[in-house]
C-alpha cells in the first residue's frame, strides 16, 4: 500500500475523548509512515491540549458566544475558510470524526474541491435542534466511507441509514499510561488537596450523557460509610450547552451537604493536563462509569492500563469489549447499585482481581493495531478520490 497523506478533523483542541483519540491515531498512522495531519478550529489560539508527535494545524476560528447551533455554524465556517483553496486540499483522504468536519468536508465535496471523505461515528447524539440533528445525518449521509468505534454504533449505522460501517476500536498508549507510581502522583494528589480516600474518579465533567448525576447520589450513599471519601469530577471541556444539567448537579451535591472545592468532599478539576492523567488515574480507587451513551469509553481503557479498577454500564459498548472480570458492571439507573460497586471496588480481593484483569485488557487495544484497522478503508477512499472529479 502507498504512503497516504491524511487530514484528520476534529472538533475541538481541548482534552475530550474524539480530540485524544484523533492525536492517537495520527501518532500511529505517522509510526506506519503515514503523513497524518490533525486539524482543529482554535478560536483560542492556544493550540492543541498536548504537544502531539504527528504534525498538528490549529484552523483559525472566532470566538462565538450564543446557542449551540450558531457555534456548530461558525466552527463549519471556519473549516470551509481553511480549506477553500485547492493548495489547502492536497490529501489523499480526508477524515472527519464529528458533524462539524464532516459536513465542512461534504460541502467542499459538492464543491468539487475534494472526491469524498471518510467519517468515523463515535457516536450518535439526540439534538432536539432540528439543524443541529441534519447537520449530523448529512456528515454520515454523505461520507464516502463509514467507520465506527464499536459494533453497536456500527449496528446504529446500519438500522438508521442503511450503510455499512467498519468497525476500528480504539486504543491506549501504555508508555503513556501504566500503572507503576511516578513523582507526579504525589503532585496531583496535593494539587486537588486530595487526601487518603477513598478516591472516586469521574471523567468527562456534569454532562448528562455521562450520568454525573447519578454518580453523584451514588458517591453520596458511599459517603455515609467513608466519611473520608472524595469524588474527583474531570474534565467538561465541551461544544454543547451543560449548564443546566450542571445546575441540576450542584443542587444535589448541596441537598447531600457535598461541598465542591480543593480538598473537599468533591473536587471539579476543569480540563485535566494530559501529562497529569495517568496520575489522576493512579490515584483513584475506582474510576466510576455508568454512562447512558459512549461511543466506547477511551478512559476505561487508560485507567485499566494505570491499574485502577473501573465500574461502567452494563450496556453497550462496554459488554462488546469487557467482561466481568475486567471491570464492575452497574445500572447506570440505580444509584444503589452504582454505590455498592463503588464498595465493592475497594475491597482488597476485588481489586487485586480487577486490576489484573483490566491491564491485560488495556494491553489487547494499541494504537498500531487501531491504525492498521484504518488502512483498508483509507485506500478504499483513496481509490475513489484517484478517479476523474468531473466524471
Amino acid at each position: 500500500m502507498k504512503l497516504l497523506r491524511i487530514a484528520i478533523l476534529t472538533h475541538s483542541t481541548n482534552p475530550r475523548g474524539g480530540v485524544a483519540h484523533c492525536l492517537a491515531l495520527a501518532e500511529a498512522l505517522c509510526a506506519l509512515g503515514h503523513e497524518a495531519v490533525v486539524h482543529a478550529p482554535d478560536p483560542a489560539g492556544r493550540g492543541f491540549f498536548r504537544n502531539a508527535g504527528c504534525p498538528t494545524v490549529p484552523v483559525a476560528a472566532n470566538a462565538v458566544a450564543g446557542r449551540t447551533v450558531d457555534l456548530v455554524r461558525a466552527r463549519i465556517d471556519d473549516y470551509l475558510r481553511h480549506f477553500a483553496t485547492p493548495s489547502a486540499c492536497d490529501f489523499d483522504v480526508f477524515h472527519a470524526h464529528d458533524g462539524i468536519g464532516g459536513n465542512a468536508l461534504a460541502t467542499l465535496k459538492h464543491r468539487r474541491l475534494i472526491p469524498g471523505f471518510v467519517r468515523t461515528v463515535h457516536h450518535i447524539d439526540s439534538f432536539s435542534d432540528p439543524l443541529l440533528a441534519e447537520w449530523q445525518d448529512r456528515s454520515i449521509r454523505e461520507a464516502t466511507g463509514l467507520l465506527s468505534v464499536s459494533r453497536t454504533w456500527a449496528d446504529r449505522i446500519r438500522d438508521d441509514f442503511g450503510r455499512g460501517a467498519q468497525v476500528v476500536g480504539n486504543g491506549v498508549d501504555l508508555s503513556v499510561y501504566r500503572s507503576e507510581p511516578t513523582e507526579a502522583d504525589t503532585a496531583v494528589r496535593e494539587r486537588w488537596g486530595l487526601g487518603p480516600g477513598p478516591v472516586v474518579l469521574c471523567v468527562g465533567g456534569f454532562e448528562e450523557r455521562k450520568n454525573t448525576a447519578g454518580t453523584i447520589a451514588a458517591f453520596a450513599r458511599l459517603r455515609e460509610r467513608q466519611p473520608r471519601a472524595q469524588l474527583v469530577v474531570a474534565g467538561g471541556a465541551s461544544l454543547l450547552d451543560h449548564a443546566p444539567y450542571r445546575a441540576r448537579c450542584r443542587a444535589a451535591l448541596a441537598a447531600h451537604g457535598l461541598a465542591v472545592g480543593l480538598g473537599e468532599a468533591v473536587v471539579e478539576t476543569g480540563p485535566v493536563p494530559q501529562a497529569d492523567m495517568p496520575a489522576l488515574y493512579r490515584i483513584a480507587d475506582v474510576l466510576a462509569f455508568p454512562s447512558w451513551t459512549e461511543g466506547f469509553g477511551l478512559c476505561v481503557l487508560e485507567a485499566m492500563a494505570c491499574g485502577t479498577p473501573t465500574m461502567v454500564s452494563c450496556r453497550p459498548p462496554f459488554t462488546e469489549h469487557l467482561t466481568a472480570k475486567d471491570a464492575l458492571f452497574v445500572d447506570p439507573a440505580d444509584p444503589d447499585d452504582l454505590a455498592q460497586a463503588m464498595a465493592e471496588a475497594l475491597k482488597p480481593d476485588t481489586r487485586t482481581g480487577l486490576r489484573t484483569a483490566g491491564l491485560a485488557r488495556a494491553a489487547l487495544h494499541s494504537w498500531r493495531a487501531c491504525a492498521e484497522r484504518h488502512r483498508d478503508a483509507y485506500a478504499a477512499c483513496a481509490r475513489v478520490q484517484q478517479e476523474p472529479i468531473h466524471a
